[in-house]
């Protein structure tokens, strides 16, 4: 960068020397020292003269250097932090709680009763009724016969004939008919009844609350002041292009809980809800579109202002967070239940049946047999014999009904109710409740600090000398000869004049042979 800024002034100062020693050359052509032109006219006679000339000629050459530029590469260096996580660690502690468990006593009371028990009384009685009892009675008679006339004839007898008849009557009588009445009886009992009480206690427990501080640490950092100039290179330029790509979702562990159940605890009186089995689950997460910047190079050719850092080391302090757990006693309120039992007096009604004796009359149907004498005529043939008449003695028999009344025992039960008072022996459970004292373990949560090992990728700037060729035009003096024409005095013009510092070799300035020198 310096060579460049000093090449125009090294081009500069030769252009002043070239001028300075034209002037020279054309005053001190005979090597005339600090004479003024006009004493040359004056003095001699202008006669053109052409010499050679050493004439010192600025020539540029192309000459090509390496120069080097500072470039500043972004660089990922790996770097192993210390770090502390804080892991959730479950704990537990012994809580002692006092809980009613019913204890069921079995006892037994002695109920007296009054049943009616039925006593069947088998008694009889007597039944007269009546019978027409058949009477033979024999007869005899006298008829006359006549002698063998013999004579058929036809005759209407009527003859009593017994028709026995089937005859009914009631006969009422008394019958005791059990009559059920259900009647209900009240019973009264206690029940101890659990009443459930909410209550709250205040449990202390330790939080580590983080404290964050503040501080601030000096960062030494270089800062490079700009030195503008212009330079036409090949700048590689470009544009950044957005690109979009899908990164696969990670796998996650998952724990998957199943569904629980409620189950009867019989020390607590109650339902327990029991947790279902928990699971681990890996759940791969959904694909994420991630974008990223991709540069895309352009060179073009064109003139830039270029700007030369210089380095200055300068000192900032830098603020950061400091984290400190500080342990902080909270409360918090717990809820729990007491169950009471509380008696309570019950009514029950109780259902038993009475039974009634009500005497209820009855007519009962009891069949009999009548015998009635029905006359029936009837006709006979016979023949009649006229004859001398002839008494005759003829015996035959005459049933008659004769009515006799009878006497019979008819047996028949009597159902009387006989009232019996009977022991029975209930049973019957009585709830007590006892206070018994458990223990369970209450886990709870502390926050443990664990410190691990983590590799970062920190980004650093880097300065690298990267070098690129320049060509650069570097002025050469050249000397060569010129021809000149110039103006030499004639021997035998008068002396000229000139200055004191030209007065010693007088003698020698206006001779020919001086124009030369």
């Amino acid at each position: 960068m310096r060579t460049a800024l000093g090449v125009p002034v090294i081009v500069a100062m030769l252009a002043m020397f070239a001028a300075e020693t034209a002037d020279a050359s054309y005053c001190g052509a005979a090597r005339y020292r600090r004479c003024k032109p006009e004493c040359c006219v004056e003095a001699c006679p202008q006669q053109a003269c052409t010499v050679m000339k050493t004439v010192r000629e600025v020539v540029y050459e192309k000459q090509q250097f390496t120069c080097y530029k500072t470039c500043w590469e972004k660089v990922c260096v790996p770097k192993t932090v210390t770090c502390t996580k804080y892991v959730p660690e479950t704990c537990y502690k012994e809580c002692t709680y006092t809980v009613c468990k019913p204890v069921w006593e079995t006892c037994t009371k002695e109920v007296t009763y009054t049943v009616c028990k039925p006593v069947w009384e088998t008694r009889t009685k007597q039944v007269c009724y009546t019978v027409c009892k058949p009477v033979y009675e024999t007869k005899t008679c006298t008829y006359t016969v006549c002698k063998p006339v013999w004579e058929t004839r036809t005759r209407t007898y009527t003859v009593c004939k017994p028709v026995y008849e089937t005859c009914t009557k009631e006969v009422p009588y008394t019958v005791c008919k059990p009559v059920y009445e259900t009647r209900e009886k009240v019973c009264r009992y206690t029940v101890c009844k659990p009443v459930w009480e909410t209550r709250t206690k205040e449990v202390c427990y330790t939080v580590c609350k983080p404290v964050y501080e503040t501080c601030y640490r000096d960062v030494c950092y270089t800062v490079c002041k700009p030195v503008k100039y212009t330079q036409t290179v090949k700048v590689c330029g470009g544009h950044w292009e957005t690109q979009c790509y899908e990164k696969p979702g990670a796998v996650v562990t998952k724990c998957v809980q199943e569904p629980g159940c409620w189950v009867w605890d019989p020390c607590a009186c109650r339902c327990v809800y029991c947790p279902g089995e928990v699971k681990t689950v890996q759940v791969q997460c959904p694909p994420v579109k991630c974008y990223k910047k991709v540069w895309v190079p352009e060179v073009c050719e064109k003139q830039i202002e270029c700007v030369k850092y210089v380095r200055e080391t300068c000192v900032k302090k830098v603020p950061y967070t400091v984290c400190k757990m500080v342990p902080e006693t909270c409360k918090k309120t717990c809820t729990y239940q007491v169950c009471k039992m509380v008696p309570e007096v019950c009514e029950k009604r109780i259902p038993y049946t009475v039974c009634k004796m009500v005497a209820e009359t009855r007519v009962k149907t009891c069949t009999y047999t009548v015998c009635k004498m029905v006359p029936e005529q009837r006709t006979c043939t016979y023949q009649v014999c006229k004859m001398v008449p002839e008494q005759c003695t003829k015996t035959y028999t005459v049933c008659k009904m004769v009515p006799e009344t009878r006497v019979k025992e008819c047996t028949y039960q009597v159902c009387k109710m006989v009232p019996e008072t009977r022991v029975k022996t209930c049973t019957y459970k009585v709830c007590k409740m006892v206070p018994e004292t458990c223990k369970k373990l209450v886990p709870y949560t502390v926050c443990k600090p664990v410190q691990y090992e983590k590799t970062i990728h920190c980004t650093q700037w880097v300065c690298k000398q990267v070098p690129y060729t320049v060509t650069r035009c570097v002025p050469k003096v050249v000397c060569k000869e010129v021809p000149v024409k110039v103006c030499c005095p004639v021997p035998v013009c008068k002396p000229a004049v000139c200055e004191p510092a030209c007065a010693a070799p007088a003698p020698k300035a206006c001779a020919p042979a001086g124009c030369g020198s």
